[in-house]
C-alpha cells in the first residue's frame, strides 16, 4: 500500500522560509513524477508545481522564482523549499505522486505565513 507523508509545515513571519518534505512509501513502489499542490481556507486547491523523476521541474506563476522543488530518488521523498513567504502562501500544503500510473495524495500540512 502506497502512501504519502508530508512534514516540515509550520508558522512564520512574512519574508521567511520553510521547507516541507513527501515521503512516498510502499512495496517496490516505482514513482514518475511527484507534485505540490496547496489549498488555503475558503479556495480550491491549486498546484503549486511539478517534479519529474528525471528533474524537470514546473511553477505556478504565483511561487515562481520564490519556490523550488527538488527530489531524492533513492529515498523517494520530494521537497519544498519555499523562500520569501508571503500571507497569501497560507494553506495547507499536499504532496501528490504518481506511481505506475495511479495517483496517491498526502493529507498535507498546514503553513501559515503571519504578516
Amino acid at each position: 500500500q502506497v502512501q504519502l507523508v508530508e512534514s516540515g509545515g509550520g508558522s512564520v513571519q512574512s519574508g521567511g522560509s520553510l521547507r516541507l518534505s513527501c515521503e512516498a512509501s510502499g512495496r517496490r513502489i516505482s514513482v514518475s513524477a511527484m507534485a505540490w499542490h496547496r489549498q488555503a481556507p475558503g479556495k480550491e486547491r491549486e498546484l503549486v508545481g511539478t517534479i519529474t523523476w528525471g528533474g524537470d521541474t514546473n511553477y505556478s506563476d504565483s511561487v515562481k522564482g520564490r519556490f523550488a522543488i527538488s527530489r531524492d530518488k533513492i529515498k523517494n521523498t520530494v521537497y519544498l523549499n519555499m523562500n520569501s513567504l508571503k500571507p497569501e502562501d497560507t494553506a495547507v500544503y499536499y504532496c501528490k505522486a504518481r506511481i505506475f500510473g495511479v495517483e496517491y495524495w498526502g493529507k498535507g500540512t498546514l503553513v501559515t505565513v503571519s504578516s
